[in-house]
């Protein structure tokens, strides 16, 4: 059965009908999976995110707006602030059995296809690695948009920032990669460039 590409009604709708949020659910848990496989190497990691990402849809349905972003967009920044929240929680953590009481056992099929995702996302999880060293907003808005996928809109949507901002951050972050990556004799001889006065010349040259 084909599922449908948008929500009947939008997430408050979905969360008062079994039926509507299974087609939720089918629609975008395999995106929300490989999410979260980017960002952490555990497969029980990854299935109680990808559980708890929807556990919170059912909690934030209200929150969505439509005239804001999409439906993908404003799920993306759940599962970002469900990954912030698994972080925190880690942190917290003074032992291994602290940090594996009372997860669900996974069946063996189930640990296999969890680890064929993790495999898939290496590459993901290297390009965010070559990402740690930005400042936080410029490595949020370029995770999502280059390891991601989303358009610059949806980026701003799910980090809750205005379009022009979410562009600015990314060029920024483009051109601190960039030259990060070039040998260090080379970055030792550059110029330092003039200050960007009008950001506005900088959003008008990126995609939305």
């Amino acid at each position: 059965m084909k599922i449908p590409s948008t929500s009947r009604g939008g997430p408050a709708a979905v969360v008062r009908d079994p039926a509507l949020f299974e087609e939720f659910y089918r629609r975008h848990v395999d995106a929300m999976t490989r999410f979260l496989a980017r960002r952490v190497d555990d497969p029980h990691t990854v299935a109680d995110l990808t559980a708890e990402v929807f556990l919170a849809v059912i909690d934030s349905a209200h929150t969505y707006d439509a005239a804001r972003g999409s439906e993908t967009a404003w799920l993306y920044g759940i599962a970002r602030n469900t990954v912030s929240a698994e972080r925190r929680r880690a942190a917290r953590e003074s032992a291994l059995s602290t940090r594996i009481a009372g997860r669900r056992l996974l069946e063996q099929d189930d640990i296999t296809r969890l680890e064929e995702k993790l495999v898939a996302e290496n590459e993901g999880r290297r390009a965010l690695l070559a990402m740690a060293e930005l400042p936080d907003g410029e490595r949020a808005v370029l995770e999502l948009v280059a390891v991601d996928q989303l358009t610059v809109t949806e980026a701003a949507r799910a980090l809750g920032i205005r379009p022009v901002t979410a562009r600015v951050r990314l060029h920024r972050a483009r051109k601190s990669l960039t030259r990060a990556a070039r040998p260090t004799a080379e970055r030792e001889t550059d110029v330092p460039p003039h200050p960007v006065t009008d950001t506005s010349t900088l959003a008008a040259g990126s995609t939305a």
